[in-house]
């Protein structure tokens, strides 16, 4: 069973009712960011019952020395963490000498909480009994500005309902946090002071090791039936890592005292003097003001859906996943900065470390390139060239030479900071998602200067890579790639994983095409890399032994290539005949039990054929999928996505809508039982794409956008945009028809279901 307390709304996640067992999932489901910031959703009060507090900020981390058993030569030195940062929402409340606590109140009324994602804010509201026979309602309403994206507000109101009241608002700044996933319990922050003056107060610790230093602040304002009272603060326990400032507030029966509490971080990312920053940034939003900057954010926000909303009419859960996934991407990633990328839990939590992952080049880049500016895409792409360095460091570490580069399967800097052995020497397949993602970049925007000036190295780096990993078999006399690990990480220690394998191939053939159209087109810039590659047309050659003579593994009598060699070896029990008491088979087995059944994690051969489409038939593509998919347990959040895109090009419309369901609201209900972990940020990309790919069939080819819409049964209609090469394209799809408005300057010509249609700027045109 998997949860349902979520209320569907079209435009909120909506939670009714105080349960004390969902406190934690739903910390991760109410969470805010705003691309530099986020923080999950924990109560300002004190809560004593069970919460995981945290608070992150973009691109600042610690290397966690990696915790072994057994040393192996080119482990990582140490393991990313993403670190839980000073707490800055903090407001302890008293009420005639009680503290606010809803694990020890009489009785908690009402309570409601809501995140807005129209507009881009979280609000809490509820009555509560305190043992002292206080009654009161309470209000708070919290955001992360996207405008000042280093700042926050809160306005937390507090109204007693049958008595006068002493109500003391505490806010409070702390630096003296944990993470809860330290490997050595280790602390991460090292204080290095704390000052106030009036109403604000900064306090600046610096991580251990990386040096990074931030500036935690604060300014608050205390309101009495919304007028601002000037009311002193109490400053009480000052130390190096906390301040608490404490105002006592007389509020009469009815009356609303409340506080409006702006915080935020300034790091030494962006300044060298954190403290001066952090002034600038409270006296901006000083300057601004509550209800001014609460109107910036809906606008802000509007802005973002304008371009990437997807809308479903007729089916509010569909909905409610869809915008849920977009907003939390667009909380995570705003593509200001190219020093930053996505973490598979974002701003939402500290499960999986690094902030990049495989999962950027394959599953968000196209959601970024169809909803944003091109250049957020291209930043993306450019973050993986500033570690080209690092990624051949990575690859010599394991006996690479000659400038081949590995990517990181878990990364910060570009170092490899993933220390499963499984994963971190044999996952190899990332390389090519890589490479994949350049190619799907020019494919899209069209802009093809991006391999001149900088991708063609990094292609370079991985076509000798993938011509030194590859083995000559004289036994088959072809190429083999052995001991790897495909996408499905059920499988360890391989031998020629197909998606491996033909990843590895297709990444030389298309390094060396590239270089051939650079040698032709950009001979400067040619004449550059060759100087620095120290590349030759005798090297080249030797790559194209390697593609040319690379071995698949196929099985004659299934007609399909196999996931690895030994795959028919295993007993081939499909999943509808395991027992739903094994399931979810990654937590009821063995991992020896795993590593020996035939059961997939996610879409591994079948991840080829979504990246490779046009290099098969559809005959071969539904042969495959009749075969691999009821094998596969599904238990990767970048699974379902896949296969409904599949299933959707398969005309399985049942099956599409079912895996969309299963990927769009895959933390909303909770699917794998471990949302209180935070929510899974990057495959909230392939729901995007479940839509616009599946079952809006939006494909890309020489250089025209291809349509073949289908709708489930159980949708009226759906719309969506995309932004292909500066014009804007909004397509709309109902059960007998499809319609296209283009917002540009110039005509263009989109094939739907084989047919090219002309569509013309500010008209409308239905097929």
């Amino acid at each position: 069973m998997h949860q349902d307390y979520i209320k569907p709304d079209n435009w909120s996640i909506i939670e009714e009712g105080f349960d004390r067992d969902s406190v934690k999932s739903s910390e991760s489901l109410f969470s805010l960011g705003n691309g530099r910031m986020g923080q999950r959703a924990n109560f300002e009060e004190s809560y004593s019952g069970e919460t995981f507090q945290g608070s992150y900020i973009a691109g600042i981390y610690y290397p966690d020395k990696t915790k072994v058993g057994w040393w192996k030569n080119g482990y990582p030195e140490y393991f990313a963490k993403v670190l839980n940062a000073p707490n800055w929402i903090g407001i302890d409340i008293e009420i005639n000498g009680e503290n606010l606590d809803l694990n020890t109140c009489v009785s908690v009324d009402n309570f409601r909480r809501e995140l807005n994602m129209k507009e881009g804010w979280y609000h809490r509201s509820f009555e509560a009994k305190l043992q002292n026979g206080t009654e009161i309602s309470v209000n708070v309403c919290r955001f992360l500005s996207m405008e000042l994206d280093e700042s926050g507000c809160i306005h937390y109101e507090i109204t007693p309902k049958n008595t006068d009241a002493k109500i003391v608002f505490k806010p409070y700044l702390d630096a003296g946090v944990h993470n809860e996933d330290a490997n050595w319990e280790e602390k991460f922050w090292e204080p290095l002071g704390a000052s106030h003056s009036g109403n604000e107060a900064f306090v600046t610790a610096r991580t251990f090791k990386t040096h990074f230093t931030v500036t935690t602040f604060m300014h608050n304002a205390i309101l009495l039936d919304g007028n601002a009272q000037a009311i002193d603060a109490e400053r009480s326990s000052i130390n190096n890592e906390k301040i608490v400032f404490g105002y006592a507030v007389a509020a009469a029966k009815g009356q609303t005292a409340s506080i409006q509490k702006i915080g935020g971080y300034t790091a030494s990312l962006n300044h060298t003097d954190t403290v001066l920053a952090a002034k600038d940034v409270i006296k901006s939003a000083r300057a601004k003001g509550y209800e001014t900057l609460l109107e910036e954010q809906a606008e802000a926000w509007a802005h973002i859906w304008e371009m990437s909303d997807i809308t479903i009419d007729g089916d509010v859960k569909a909905q409610q996943g869809i915008r849920f996934n977009i907003f939390q991407l667009n909380q995570t990633y705003s593509g200001k900065d190219s020093r930053l990328n996505i973490g598979p839990k974002g701003f939402t939590g500290e499960k999986y470390g690094g902030s990049t992952y495989w999962d950027t080049e394959a599953y968000c880049i196209p959601f970024y390139m169809a909803t944003k500016d091109q250049h957020v895409a291209r930043n993306l792409l450019t973050y993986r060239y500033n570690q080209l360095d690092k990624a051949i460091e990575n690859a010599a570490k394991l006996g690479f030479t000659n400038g081949a580069a590995l990517y990181p399967m878990v990364t910060m800097n570009g170092e490899e900071c993933h220390n499963e052995w499984e994963i971190t020497f044999e996952e190899i397949h990332r390389n090519g998602a890589i490479a994949f993602a350049i190619y799907n970049y020019h494919r899209f925007t069209g802009d093809y200067s991006y391999i001149p000036e900088k991708g063609l190295e990094v292609l370079i780096g991985i076509a000798r890579f993938w011509h030194q990993r590859a083995t000559f078999s004289a036994d088959k006399n072809q190429y083999v790639i052995l001991g790897v690990t495909g996408p499905n990480e059920y499988e360890n220690n391989v031998n020629n994983n197909w998606y491996t394998n033909y990843l590895a191939k297709w990444c030389i053939d298309y390094a060396s095409q590239q270089i051939e159209k650079v040698k032709a087109d950009f001979p400067a810039d040619f004449a550059r890399i060759m100087g620095k590659t120290k590349l030759d047309d005798v090297e080249i050659l030797h790559w194209r032994k390697v593609a040319d003579h690379m071995y698949f593994p196929f099985s004659e009598k299934f007609g399909v290539f196999l996931q690895q060699d030994g795959f028919l070896d295993k007993e081939l029990v499909k999943v509808h005949d395991l027992d739903k008491s094994q399931r979810p088979i990654n937590q009821k087995w063995s991992w020896d039990r795993i590593l020996r059944s035939p059961y997939i994690k996610q879409a591994d051969v079948l991840q080829g054929f979504y990246f490779f489409e046009d290099h098969f038939s559809m005959e071969q593509l539904e042969k495959h999928f009749d075969f691999y998919e009821p094998f596969t347990v599904h238990e990767s959040s970048l699974s379902p996505c896949v296969h409904s895109i599949q299933a959707a090009v398969l005309g399985k419309m049942d099956m599409a809508y079912t895996f969309y369901l299963r990927t769009s609201r895959l933390d909303l209900d909770d699917y794998n039982k471990e949302v209180e972990e935070g929510c899974h940020i990057t495959s909230m990309a392939g729901t995007w794409m479940s839509i616009v790919e599946g079952f809006g069939g939006m494909r890309v080819k020489d250089d025209v956008l291809h349509f073949t819409p289908r709708i489930p049964k159980e949708w009226k209609g759906y719309s969506f945009k995309i932004n292909f090469r500066n014009q804007i394209l909004k397509i709309s799809v109902g059960a007998n028809e499809t319609k296209f408005s283009l917002e540009g300057d110039r005509e263009v010509t989109v094939v739907v279901n084989g047919k090219a249609v002309s569509v013309e700027p500010n008209s409308l045109v239905t097929v």
